[in-house]
């Protein structure tokens, strides 16, 4: 690695800079439990070799992006332990029970609606839970069943800010507001999304008949989750935390207009606020919320990895890869927003989108110094990021949340050639439809 940094005209603090990154994500991707001590070692290594300085590790960190996330964990964790996404579940799958289609198709839709409106790994453990409870009923494969929620997941979490970490990266990064998100992501996400169940419905069309007529003998049953039957009084505070989190965000643009507030600074304060009153509500239970529901491991794993990515800018890498894609695209706004969107895609692919969006990110704001019109960009990053996450078993946290559980649960391992072939017939078309649907939008009409 040394050898070739040189030879591309690297000095040696960009070198370390890179090689150190590099070191992150391969530690990451191969050693995937141990990705907080590879990244603790790697931001360490900066700083004893003076790549990186306190006031630079504090700003690349990205808190704005962790306190969000922070505060919407917290939330999450309150309406879990009120069993409030039960008792949804448990209202909606009445909708989807008249056959083994819609069922089918109406997990998919309720995965992608959860992942929107909550996040991709509350939407996915949910989703999981009720496809382990449906596989067993009916005596079918889990896998299948799994591998299209996941997928319907991963699209679904590209429709809202906080659908994915992701996407509240990008928002803070690219001074996105929740109702660009409605605007610019969700029409093309719902038909990526209709395209998703299509190909699904055809690709698994001998497991869907298999539950058309199991469940033409069997039925659906009265519930499909564990627990008592909560009363929608019971449900009524969690309600209102629940549409207040996501009432504040939808507004908070018109509302700092409003106020005369810095762009996207209700945007974090509306989580905060919200989790405040969630721990307010849960009294004794507060701390254990805090202790139990929060990701601990994948927010301290952010702050360093964001940091080590921030170093890329910081030694002016980014400014040399900034550079090479215009030069690839040969100054087409059209080319180099598809560079971006598949290179996105591809590394999401094998190394979790979540590193992939980060690290290139920052060749992103390196490409601000060419005067490019950078507001497709982000979507291109966000799309390619969420559908093409779908094309491996490692390619987002929901994939990696699901395949935990179906291990634990039920001891069905899976290889890699088990995923990737869905993968091909339905991640690829997913981010060809969006890749297109996104010149559309921002080039052609």
């Amino acid at each position: 690695m040394l050898f070739v940094a040189f030879t591309i005209n690297l000095t040696l603090t960009q070198t370390i800079s890179v090689v150190t990154f590099i070191g992150i994500i391969l530690g990451a991707i191969f050693f995937w439990r141990l990705r907080v001590a590879f990244a603790f070692f790697g931001v360490a290594l900066m700083l004893f070799t003076n790549v990186l300085d306190v006031p630079h590790l504090i700003k690349y960190a990205h808190f704005d992006v962790i306190i969000f996330l922070l505060g919407m964990m917290t939330i999450i964790g309150f309406l879990e332990e009120k069993g409030f996404f039960e008792y949804l579940l448990n209202i909606l799958f009445k909708v989807f029970s008249r056959s083994g289609t819609m069922l089918f198709s109406g997990l998919l839709i309720l995965s992608a609606m959860f992942a929107a409106l909550v996040d991709e790994v509350t939407s996915i453990l949910f989703i999981t839970a009720l496809t382990l409870r449906i596989t067993k009923k009916y005596d079918l494969d889990v896998l299948p069943l799994v591998i299209a929620t996941v997928m319907a997941t991963n699209v679904g979490s590209s429709f809202t800010v906080i659908g994915n970490p992701i996407g509240v990266l990008i928002a803070f990064e690219g001074n996105l507001t929740f109702l660009d998100f409605i605007h610019w992501a969700t029409p093309i996400g719902i038909v990526t999304l209709i395209l998703t169940i299509f190909l699904a419905l055809i690709y698994w069309k001998p497991y869907v008949a298999t539950l058309n007529t199991r469940m033409k003998t069997l039925g659906l049953g009265e519930t499909l989750t564990d627990g008592g039957k909560p009363t929608y009084r019971d449900m009524l505070i969690p309600w209102i935390v629940f549409l207040s989190t996501i009432g504040g965000l939808a507004i908070h643009h018109p509302l700092e207009e409003t106020l005369n507030l810095p762009k996207n600074s209700l945007l974090l304060a509306v989580p905060i606020i919200m989790a405040g009153v969630s721990l307010f509500l849960s009294r004794e239970k507060a701390r254990e919320i805090i202790e139990r529901r929060v990701e601990w491991w994948s927010l301290v794993f952010f702050i360093f990895f964001f940091t080590s990515v921030g170093t890329l800018a910081y030694t002016g890498v980014s400014r040399l890869m900034a550079e090479g894609t215009v030069s690839m695209a040969g100054g087409n706004p059209i080319l180099m927003t598809t560079i971006i969107t598949w290179t996105a895609g591809i590394l999401s692919a094998f190394m979790d989108n979540i590193l992939a969006v980060a690290t290139l990110i920052s060749i992103v704001h390196g490409l601000e110094a060419y005067g490019y019109h950078l507001f497709p960009v982000w979507w291109g990053l966000l799309f390619g990021a969420c559908y093409l996450g779908n094309l491996t078993m490692i390619g987002s946290t929901a994939n990696i949340v699901a395949i935990g559980i179906i291990e634990k649960e039920r001891k069905r391992y899976i290889n890699f050639l088990d995923w990737i072939k869905p993968g091909i017939a339905i991640a690829i078309p997913q981010l060809v439809l969006a890749t297109l649907l996104l010149l559309l939008q921002h080039y052609i009409i």
